[in-house]
């Protein structure tokens, strides 16, 4: 073999994994479940930003965001039960899968009528169904995806499904982006609407889940009250029980402050600097697209050649610098190149960040609550920075302006990254081949 081959062999070697079937349902989905999320956060924030209304008001909406933090509490019907007929006709996971994509179509679809400067109240009411729905559908998602991969497809999987993700929100973003500025915000709602029809391929493409079927059939005999018990009980008794449990939890809920303020504020900072509606999608939504993709695959290639936990803090220390780029565009006014620069470093980083902490995520969950576990841990990771959001981010922008508020979000995320370096020395690493349900998750054992 001459040694020109051997490069070729290696990245038909890497891509492969990515081409099996399970990894592009992951894609599937993903692409699904981040389009209700884009309709509600970065849409929503600029329908209502040039509508007029006052930026306490605009940053309150963030309070929307709260159903996809309490979605654990419902995540155990998802998780136990059956929906008549459908079901037995095509799988209790796929039944929920489908029922709650058709929710999700209609939930956007109704949000698009809904006029915010004539009725702000009955615009509340719809951004809380679409949240609703859209938190739902990422429990079953969620569930859909890790009851489907093989254990050797926790990496790809993740980054596929993070692939999926941000071109399901940045598709859905952008398509009601230009949508809306040539046919009005109702068409564009209804177009962006459509991008829950790829879980529902996603269902037809994978089946229901082998696995899952299998943990169904042992609970069947259970009696009613130990049914009742391993439905709302056991996930989370499961789960707490275990040593570092609450370290864990801890790590979750502070970790992502500091990224989600600025986030979810920043198309308020660019309706300030004056960008039109076309740069912010040539440049956050498309350029950061790429850089998002490109960070993803870096960020397979650093989770398997540093591990699980190591990745997991490279991600953590590069998410809270690109913070540093919010306060730096704030000061360079609407210039495209700047706006590119921040927004390139920005995603790229959550990309990486988004293939390592999401793999993390999953491989803490028992098999058999994966529905109820995931739910708890993401809907955990961001509940804090969506309160702070929701009730103070507004009138701290008012009071520190933007320069300042970003410094702010950038210190937030100094605690996240020494708590993970104390779970790092209290546990060994963990293996870059993790897989969900595999034992002793690192930090919990």
């Amino acid at each position: 073999m001459t040694d020109t081959a051997r490069p070729d062999r290696s990245l038909v070697a890497a891509i492969r994994p990515y081409l099996e079937k399970e990894p592009i349902g992951a894609l599937l989905l993903g692409l699904s479940s981040g389009a209700p999320f884009a309709m509600i956060a970065s849409t929503l924030t600029t329908r209502l930003a040039e509508s007029g209304i006052d930026k306490k008001t605009v940053t309150a909406f963030a309070l929307t965001f709260l159903l996809y933090n309490f979605k654990f509490l419902w995540a155990p019907f998802i998780d136990r039960i059956r929906i008549p007929g459908l079901a037995a006709a095509v799988g209790q996971r796929r039944a929920w899968l489908f029922l709650i994509a058709a929710c999700t179509i209609a939930a956007i679809v109704w949000m698009g009528q809904v006029d915010p400067v004539a009725d702000i109240r009955l615009m509340v009411i719809a951004a809380l169904t679409v949240a609703f729905f859209g938190a739902t559908f990422d429990i079953i998602i969620d569930a859909f995806r890790i009851d489907s991969l093989k254990p050797d497809q926790l990496g790809a999987g993740s980054g596929m499904s993070q692939y999926g993700w941000r071109l399901g929100s940045a598709g859905a973003g952008a398509l009601a982006l230009v949508m809306a500025e040539r046919s009005g915000w109702n068409t564009a709602y209804a177009a962006a609407a459509m991008f829950a029809l790829p879980a529902v391929a996603a269902g037809l493409l994978l089946g229901e889940p082998v696995r899952r079927t299998a943990v169904l059939a042992k609970e069947k005999a259970e009696p009613f009250l130990k049914r009742v018990q391993s439905t709302f009980v056991a996930p989370l008794a499961d789960f707490l029980t275990r040593p570092n449990a609450w370290l864990v939890l801890l790590f979750v809920v502070i970790h992502k402050i500091g990224d989600t303020l600025a986030n979810l504020s920043l198309r308020i900072l660019l309706a300030d600097l004056g960008f039109d509606k076309d740069a912010i999608a040539a440049y956050d939504v498309g350029f950061g697209l790429v850089a998002f993709m490109v960070g993803i695959f870096v960020g397979g290639i650093v989770y398997a050649r540093m591990g699980m936990m190591r990745s997991v803090m490279l991600s953590l220390i590069l998410m809270g610098v690109s913070n540093l780029m919010f306060a730096w565009l704030a000061t360079m006014g609407p210039v495209n190149w700047a706006l590119a620069a921040t927004m390139g470093f920005e995603n790229f980083a959550s990309g990486m960040g988004g293939v390592a902490v999401v793999a993390y995520l999953s491989w803490l969950c028992d098999l058999r609550f994966t529905a109820t576990q995931f739910a708890l841990l993401s809907a955990m990771s961001s509940i804090l920075g969506r309160f702070v959001q929701g009730t103070t981010a507004g009138a701290l922008i008012e009071s520190m302006g933007f320069v300042n508020f970003y410094l702010l979000t950038t210190l937030l995320a100094v605690p996240g990254i020494l708590l993970f370096w104390v779970l790092m020395k209290r546990e060994p690493p963990a293996p870059a081949s993790a897989q969900p349900g595999s034992g002793a998750p690192a930090g919990l054992s």
